[in-house]
């Protein structure tokens, strides 16, 4: 099994592309689902969640076919094309292992009529239902049974007839499960209290581009008139707001200047506002975003939140970026109860975390000295990284398929722009 050794100490400074959203990407590919003419997704990130997606969609009777990149992308041109679904079930050797594949139910129920989609799996960060998809499926007209493991979905006349249905909480994935429902029901469809994250946006946009009619894109009501039949587009995937948040705390923890090429600051504003607050120099430039810092990071007070607040996504990071800071920064996680899994790993790096209940409290320390870690999730594995390129020492980080999950040639992004990391078989 691989993993990643990183030789601490060296200032970060150079530019670093952003890829492709792993969170976007997840969410654009079951369109292809949707018609049966092809979709065709531009900037692509390569990735091995994205990789198991097409794996689905092949199971589905979905073809697709891969082009390298474009000199404007950093990732992959992929077409897909359903011009016949050969199956409905989504089995669970290939959904445990990937939370996201849950949203072939929704895609699957509107075109077909019916969906059998295993329970998911995903990262351990704690207990995530799927409830609010089946509701909202529900309150678009689908019968739903839980049976064996797996969720059984069907449209009583082989097609959803809309419907209103409100989120009791924000819930992005249910959200686009029941975007991507409602674009082919026979009627109108109100989704009050969506979420309004950027890759939600994506989607619609997406959607809109394949002949949807939705209203209210980016706001928390979306109206959607289903329409008889979506045909095919060709659409750019947006860039990865969470890795440019990633390698922004990495600069910031090694005192370097990067500049973060292809992201987007109106789509993260919450993690820039965070970066800022710990003492950061962020701009934006003509191609993405500059972030440098000189001296060590100033305390801060985060909380996680839905889109438009700080992302859960970017916690460990920022923790990370927090251990050698110069006093104590304070963390709240409200989405997920478990998410702190990364702090007893960082605690052996001599990082001073305590943890209670579903706050956090970080005291910056004069140094941190590399040490064998393991990680225990995709973000929980870039904030050993991260935290790896500041200390004295060799870290060595295992269970680096979590970062392949989420991260496109990492080491060679950060070799490029100073650090001293490698890949390395562990044999």
């Amino acid at each position: 099994m691989d993993q990643i050794v990183i030789r601490g100490g060296q200032r970060l400074k150079g530019r670093i592309p952003i890829s492709g959203a792993k969170n976007a990407a997840l969410t654009l590919l079951p369109c292809a689902l949707l018609t049966d003419e092809p979709l065709t997704l531009r900037n692509l990130p390569r990735l091995a969640d994205v990789d198991g997606f097409g794996h689905l969609l092949n199971q589905l009777g979905c073809s697709t076919t891969i082009e390298g990149s474009r000199p404007e992308d950093f990732g992959r041109v992929m077409t897909a094309r359903a011009t016949t679904l050969t199956s409905t079930v989504a089995p669970y050797d290939i959904v445990r292992k990937m939370r996201a594949s849950i949203l072939v139910l929704g895609p699957l129920l509107a075109r077909a009529g019916e969906a059998t989609v295993s329970l998911p799996g995903g990262c351990a960060i704690g207990n995530r239902p799927i409830d609010l998809h089946l509701k909202a499926l529900e309150a678009l007209g689908a019968e739903i049974e839980l049976a064996s493991g797996y969720v059984k979905a069907s449209a009583p006349g082989g097609r959803l007839t809309g419907g209103k249905f409100t989120f009791p909480v924000v819930s992005v994935g249910a959200t686009e499960n029941a975007v991507m429902a409602a674009v082919l029901a026979k009627g109108t469809c109100v989704l009050e209290n969506a979420a309004r994250e950027p890759e939600i946006v994506d989607l619609c946009n997406c959607l809109a581009a394949m002949g949807a009619e939705i209203d209210g894109i980016g706001t928390e009501t979306l109206t959607i008139e289903g329409v008889d039949r979506l045909h095919g587009a060709t659409y750019r995937v947006m860039a990865d707001r969470i890795e440019a948040g990633s390698y922004a705390c990495a600069a910031v923890i090694t005192e370097g200047d990067v500049e973060l090429v292809g992201a987007k600051a109106d789509e993260m504003e919450a993690t820039l506002a965070a970066l800022r607050e710990a003492g950061a120099t962020v701009e934006e430039t003509k191609a993405g975003i500059r972030v440098a810092m000189s001296g060590r990071a100033q305390p801060v007070t985060l909380s996680t939140a839905p889109y438009p607040g700080f992302a859960t996504d970017m916690q460990a990071q920022f923790m990370a970026m927090a251990t050698l800071g110069t006093g104590a920064s304070l963390f709240t996680e409200t989405i997920f109860e478990n998410r702190y899994m990364h702090v007893p790993e960082l605690a052996r790096m001599g990082c001073d975390i305590q943890v209670k209940g579903r706050t956090a409290i970080v005291r910056g320390v004069d140094r941190l000295v590399g040490a064998p870690v393991m990680a225990t999730d995709l973000r929980a594995s870039m904030s050993l990284i991260i935290a790896g390129l500041a200390a004295e020492g060799e870290t060595q980080v295992n269970r680096v398929y979590h970062l392949d999950r989420g991260y496109e040639r990492l080491e060679e992004k950060l070799q490029a722009v100073g650090a001293d990391i490698e890949r390395v078989s562990a044999g």
